[in-house]
């Protein structure tokens, strides 16, 4: 059964778009939780440990945006 290379890509896009926001909704869980754990543990660092976990947040938002758009890249390939 002959497959049509639109709808493969149709579908890796799909698929690579609910990974990488699955993927980032995760990292920064994990970079959000280890955040705030530690200023639990250390009060006095919170400003110290907030910007860490922003920029850190912001290479995660980075990555995540390029992976999509890969993926609408290969939804509107013809």
């Amino acid at each position: 059964m002959p497959t049509d290379p639109l709808a493969a890509a149709y579908l890796g896009a799909g698929i690579g778009a609910g990974l990488t926001i699955i993927g980032g909704a995760a990292g920064i869980g994990k970079l959000a939780a280890a955040a705030m754990e530690g200023i639990g543990r250390q009060p006095n660092a919170a400003g110290d440990i907030r910007g860490a976990m922003i920029v850190a947040a912001g290479l995660i938002e980075g990555v995540t945006f390029f992976s999509l758009i890969v993926a609408i890249l290969l939804a509107i390939k013809s």
